[in-house]
């Protein structure tokens, strides 16, 4: 009999089981596309025992020819997948959306898949195979992106020094999305990350268009006014932002004009609600009304449709997956942050003693949180109040309370089954899209308004920390911001020793290089703050530090299997300057 040597799941993809399988590739059992959902950090890899493969770009030959038995023995991969072989399993905890169990679909192996145990029977030798310390930078740094803010840019002195941000995926496409920009046309500065679900369509659709709808909420009338008479000449419009993007951070420039004319629509409604009054733009509902109605274009979009059918398409995707998103805007002292989801802003503030501490600045939209539960409940009439939240989950399915996109949850059932019909046939033919939650009576179910947090900077609060929940599941808040106030410390001290004049002898000087060099990790390789947290994040050890082989082993997951020890991590710090935070201190 062929040993259970793996996990299984139906061809939709929909539940999984475990399922007998045997040596020969035909009925080898193999990983494949990732489910959607939130993981849990494992502290072992009980897939893997002393053996690990490199990542699959590296041995791309050796999958390609099904020799990875070779490498690890406990899980298989073949290049001829049978149809009970689609994907990874990924327990139910773990998943961000659960499929309702009507869904689920029994994987029934291949008729007389008894026979096939009496074939061939390959020899396993165990071999290790760890990345080595370029390997692994590599890896960490493919992503990363450093942008250093000028102290004066002709406006304002600028209380930000300049920000850095990585990325580091598990998911195949990364289901994350991050931006940062500066806001020409008024003050501040915009940074947000995004966490996708369902796929990375709506994480890609918010995170290029969310910060026009904030920088146009923020506009002054006049200014409206001109960008209006701009366009209506055919005359080049004034720019709005200055995006600051890592050249893996695209745009998608077949949706350009649909996305154009659905933000100018939002500000000729603007300048006609203007009532002729001056008054000073409060930032707060700024943000809120930019969500509220990017959340409305993405629904009305997907409701009208496009003549174009790549387009149509498009804004279906976008529609129908979902993201989170937590986003700051700095202007001067004035820190505000909008959080819709489970995605956090943690402030990272310095003590007297020197010492660090973590300030929240958002809260998670989740079942953990009592406020979010209460909401819901008030929603909903009370007969519903045992399953609108089932298994800590809205509706028994999707963990965040709060996203952009996820039509399944805002729209009625006869609106859902009328854009179906009359969408294209990937859509009809899609049994996620055609799937109705159960207990489904009074939608909406879901909102994309977001809580907003404000905070006065103090000369204190040294940096700001925004990740989406793949960084906060591994380390708890206290470990990321004292990692990172170290790391900037660790910065400071690797500049060249200052002595003020004064004369010094050379046993002086080791002497403070040795006091130096004791004060700072061995690990300090990293040019970039967020590459040295996800370092962290991934190769932590029990004790709290980096293990090289620990790290290489997570790196070396394949793509089939990364998704079941983590999930997408992003992450942007921001450095604040702590003299012109005084200086607006003092003048006050």
């Amino acid at each position: 009999m062929g040993r259970r040597c793996c996990r299984c799941c139906c061809p939709r993809g929909l539940w999984m089981l475990s399922a007998p399988c045997c040596d020969d590739r035909r009925m080898c059992v193999c990983p494949g596309p990732r489910r959607i959902g939130i993981p849990v950090r494992s502290s072992s890899l009980p897939l893997f025992s002393d053996a690990m493969p490199a990542p699959t770009q590296l041995f791309f030959p050796l999958i390609r020819n099904c020799e990875l038995s070779r490498i690890y023995g406990t899980a298989c991969y073949c290049h001829h997948k049978h149809l009970c072989c689609s994907s990874t399993y990924v327990p139910q905890s773990r998943l961000r959306y659960t499929p309702h169990p009507a869904y689920a679909t029994f994987c029934r192996p291949k008729e007389n898949w008894w026979q096939y145990t009496q074939g061939r029977r390959y020899a396993s030798t165990p071999q290790k195979f760890y990345l080595t310390p370029p390997q692994v930078n590599s890896i960490l740094k493919a992503n990363e992106y450093s942008f250093k803010v000028p102290e004066f840019d002709g406006k304002n002195v600028s209380s930000i020094l300049g920000f850095d941000s990585n990325q580091l995926p598990a998911n195949a496409p990364i289901e994350d999305r991050r931006s940062a920009a500066t806001c020409l046309q008024t003050r501040g500065m915009l940074l947000g990350v995004f966490d996708g679900h369902a796929g990375c369509a709506c994480s890609q659709a918010v995170s290029e268009r969310l910060f026009y709808y904030i920088a146009v909420s923020l506009l002054p009338h006049e200014t409206l006014l001109e960008i209006e008479n701009a366009v209506e000449s055919g005359r080049a419009l004034l720019p709005i932002l200055q995006w600051h993007k890592h050249p893996n951070d695209y745009f998608s420039k077949e949706a350009s004009k649909l996305y154009f004319n659905s933000l100018r629509t939002y500000w000729q409604e603007l300048i006609d609600l203007y009532t002729g009054e001056s008054t000073d733009i409060d930032v707060k509902e700024a943000l809120i009304n930019a969500f509220k109605r990017l959340d409305n274009d993405i629904s009305l979009e997907a409701q009208v449709g496009d003549p174009n059918s790549f387009l149509n398409y498009l804004v279906l995707r976008v529609a129908f997956s979902g993201a989170t998103a937590c986003v700051a805007h700095v202007d001067g002292v004035d820190l505000h942050v909008a959080n819709t989801g489970d995605s956090r802003a943690m402030l990272g503030v310095q003590e007297e003693d020197g010492s660090w501490s973590a300030l929240t600045l958002s809260n998670d939209h989740n079942a953990q949180n009592e406020r979010e539960l209460e909401r819901l409940k008030l929603e909903h009439p009370k007969n519903e109040a045992k399953s609108v939240v089932k298994q800590d989950r809205l509706l028994g399915l999707l963990m965040p309370f709060r996203a952009f996109g996820d039509v399944k949850f805002k729209w009625s059932i006869d609106l859902q089954k009328r854009v179906i019909e009359s969408g294209p046939d990937q859509l009809n033919d899609n049994e996620y899209t055609k799937f109705i939650p159960p207990n489904y009576y009074t939608p909406p179910y879901l909102t994309a308004e977001p809580e907003v947090t404000y905070h006065r900077l103090r000369p204190q609060d040294k940096f700001l920390v925004l990740a989406t929940d793949g960084l906060w599941e591994t380390m708890h808040r206290q470990d990321v911001v004292r990692i990172v106030g170290e790391y900037l410390t660790g910065m400071h001290h690797q500049q060249p020793i200052a002595v003020g004049g004064y004369k010094v002898t050379l046993g002086q000087m080791h002497g403070l290089l040795t006091e130096r060099r004791a004060k700072m990790s061995s690990v300090f390789e990293d040019q970039n703050a967020a590459t040295h947290l996800i370092r962290h994040a991934v190769g932590n050890n029990e004790f709290g530090t980096v293990d090289h082989e620990r790290l290489s082993k997570m790196l070396s997951l394949p793509e089939e299997l990364a998704r079941m020890y983590r999930d997408d991590i992003t992450i942007i710090v921001v450095q604040f300057n702590s003299h012109v935070v005084g200086a607006y201190q003092n003048q006050e």
